[in-house]
């Protein structure tokens, strides 16, 4: 059996991460690794104290995104300590919004690795000076 990369030990990280998601559309998670440790950890969930989607439905814009939640790169970069954000790497289920984009690079993340493609006409403007690193799902392959 061979080893799986650190990239791909933190993606699947990020996605036991996802279950914690009260969203009923998509399930996201975000882990922020620097130096081979992890930082922070966030899902797309709502806001404490409000209702959740699974109990009170999505609020689905004319974008057919969900605005009941904060999305799972906002949560990580909330719990992480600032400082500890420069120079890191955020693992994330799915590829970034513009919004989020635009936190990461605020906080000095440098590298991005996601594994669901989730493309957005707007965030190539907000990553243009990260290293952004697409590495899909693997079929699994059966005996």
């Amino acid at each position: 059996m061979t080893r799986k990369s650190w990239d791909e030990y933190f993606l699947d990280i990020a996605e036991q991460v996802s279950a914690r998601s009260t969203c009923n559309r998509l399930h996201v998670g975000c882990v922020i690794v620097k130096d081979k440790h992890i930082i922070a950890t966030g899902y797309n969930g709502s806001i404490h104290g409000h209702d959740h989607c699974e109990d009170a439905g999505c609020l689905l814009g004319d974008d057919n995104r969900c605005h009941r939640t904060i999305h799972a790169e906002t949560n990580a970069c909330l719990h992480a300590d600032r400082d500890s954000l420069k120079g890191a790497t955020a693992y994330v289920t799915h590829e970034p919004c513009e919004n989020c984009s635009k936190i990461l690079a605020q906080v000095g993340i440098k590298r991005i690795v996601y594994r669901h493609a989730y493309p957005n006409k707007w965030n190539r403007y907000f990553l243009k000076d990260l290293e952004v690193v697409h590495m899909p799902p693997q079929p699994v392959q059966s005996n």
